[in-house]
């Protein structure tokens, strides 16, 4: 039981929520970060399904590891990804098919995220299941929480709503206020992106 939450498996599942953050950190899943943020909702599905697809795909990759030519280990690590984001995309559609719209093809380029792709190759190649395991949990969501903050900020300002209900009082917008159109543009959410990762990085200088 100690070996399952050593200090390594616990720093793998909690450094990229914070200090080794993909989106923050390493600037990568920039791409999504702009697509499916204009909402909360999409934001959060598309965030828990990134997630999902990176810990099962890592722990593929693990046990597969020692068997995979590395000639065609890249080959093998897309089959993979590719072979669960069609499940994923699958059960969106069965479940909440209006989100998957609305995500479009953005859930069929999961197969190409570089956070997710960059995991396989930088750490479920060379560690076994759990950390890998781990690492993957740890990284969908450490990218999942700048999603939800980028998609609250554009649906609460943009569109007045958080999950689809109105959330500013009626009297606000009687007395002259409005939704600020930039919000929903993709280019707001590279500038909102832009905030949270100077604060990211303002705030973890300060603790250093």
């Amino acid at each position: 039981m100690s070996k399952l939450f050593s200090d390594e498996n616990k720093a793998a599942f909690t450094n990229p929520l914070n200090l080794n953050n993909p989106i923050t950190v390493q600037v990568l899943g920039i791409c999504s970060a702009l697509a499916v943020t204009s909402q909360l909702k999409p934001a959060i599905v598309m965030g828990l399904s990134v997630t999902v697809i990176t810990a099962f795909s890592n722990v593929i990759i693990s046990l597969l590891r020692k068997t995979i030519p590395n000639r065609i280990r890249i080959i093998v690590q897309l089959v993979v990804v590719a072979a669960l984001v069609t499940i994923v995309s699958q059960l969106l559609k069965a479940y909440v098919y209006d989100v998957s719209v609305q995500l479009s093809v953005y859930v069929g380029l999961i197969i190409t995220n570089c956070i997710l792709m960059g995991r396989l190759e930088a750490f479920a190649m060379q560690n076994g299941p759990w950390p890998s395991f781990l690492d993957g949990i740890g990284n969908g969501l450490g990218y999942a929480a700048i999603l939800v903050i980028v998609g609250f900020v554009r649906e609460l300002f943009g569109f007045g709503t958080l999950w689809g209900y109105p959330v500013i009082p009626k009297f606000l917008y009687e007395a002259g206020y409005q939704n600020n159109g930039m919000m929903v543009m993709p280019a707001m959410s590279l500038i909102i992106v832009g905030c949270v990762i100077w604060a990211h990085r303002a705030y973890n200088k300060e603790e250093k």
